[in-house]
Parts: structure tokens; sequence; C-alpha cells
């Protein structure tokens, strides 16, 4: 009976620890991508955080077409390691095809919060403090302004309100529903044959 508080504890360690790098290599990726300022006190946190696995990857994985595919690997990798991780600690064994595919549903469904979250956040600042400037807020409008332009020329504002954020946010949680959700269970069908 002690030894299951035991393994709820280790999981839990486990999918904290690795979860936070993965996220932290997934903030990096996506400002990466987004051409974010580099010189932002956040963006220096990531990159000093992720560099000592990151650096020595790149050295043996190119970039493809603007994207770092050596931080893809990375965070691929990791979320594999996570997963058979937590699996030996509770006695399941995976195989590696469905273990593959369950961490790119992980990835793909952490990229989408991701984005909600950097959305919802948005907005409540604009509530709260609009037209002020932080150096996190700055990020936080580069990494959403891709998701946000398309929907703001599509949807012109109504008495004033934006909502090009909630129908993006509809559409990522389609996209949950609908492309992540199904990945995630196509992972665990093949791991668990």
């Amino acid at each position: 009976m002690g030894g299951n508080y035991a393994e709820h504890a280790g999981v839990f360690l486990v999918q904290t620890l690795f979860g936070l790098y993965i996220l932290a290599i997934m903030l990096r990726f996506l400002l990466q991508w987004v051409r974010a300022d580099f010189y932002n006190p956040v963006s220096q946190f990531l990159v000093k955080v992720t560099n000592p696995l990151l650096k020595p990857l790149r050295r043996m994985v190119p970039g493809l077409w603007g994207i770092d595919l050596a931080a893809v690997l990375l965070m691929l990798f990791l979320q594999m390691l996570e997963l058979f991780l937590v699996g030996l600690m509770v006695g399941q064994s995976f195989r590696p095809p469905g273990v593959l595919v369950m961490s790119i549903g992980e990835l793909l469904s952490l990229t989408v919060y991701v984005f909600m979250i950097a959305i919802l956040i948005q907005v409540v600042l604009s509530w709260i403090q609009p037209g002020g400037y932080n150096p996190i807020i700055g990020l936080i409008n580069r990494l959403t302004e891709p998701l946000l332009a398309p929907a703001r020329r599509i949807i012109p504002p109504i008495a004033g309100l934006d909502l090009s954020p909630l129908a993006v946010l509809i559409l990522l949680q389609l996209t949950l529903i609908l492309l992540v959700s199904p990945v995630k269970d196509l992972g665990r069908m093949l791991a668990f044959q």
C-alpha cells in the first residue's frame, strides 16, 4: 500500500521534470519559429536552460527550411523517454512504434496548449493593462500573431471588440479533438497491442 504512494510520487516527479524541460524546448522552438526577440530576458532564460542538450545536438542535426530539427528531435526523444520511464514505474511495457506515435501526440497537444494559454494571457492582459508593455507581453504577442493575424483579416472587430482570439481558441480546441486525440489514440493502440 505504501509503495503505491511512492510510485505516484515518482511518476509525478518524472512527468513534472520532463514536462518542464520539454516545455522550455518547445517555447524556444516556437519563439525561434516566429522570430521573436532573443535579447528578451525570458528568451535568454530559455536559451540558457536548453543549450546544454540542444547545442551539441545541433552539431549533428542541421536545421531544415528554417525549422530547428535538433529541437524537434530532442523534444521527441525526451517525450519518449518520459513515457518509457513512467511505464517502467507503473509496470507497463510499451511497443516502440506506439511510444513514438504517443510522443508525437503529446508534443502536438503541448503545442496547441501553449498557443491557447498564450492567447488567453494576451486577452486577459489586454483587459487589465491595454497598450502596456512588458518583455513577456512582447513575446506573447509575437507568438500569437501568426494565428491571430489571419483571423483578424476574416473577422473584423465588432463594436470595438476583437473576436479573433475567440475564433482561434475554438479552432485550436477543434484541433485537439479532431487531430491530436486520434493521434494519441492510435499511439495507445500501437503501444498496447
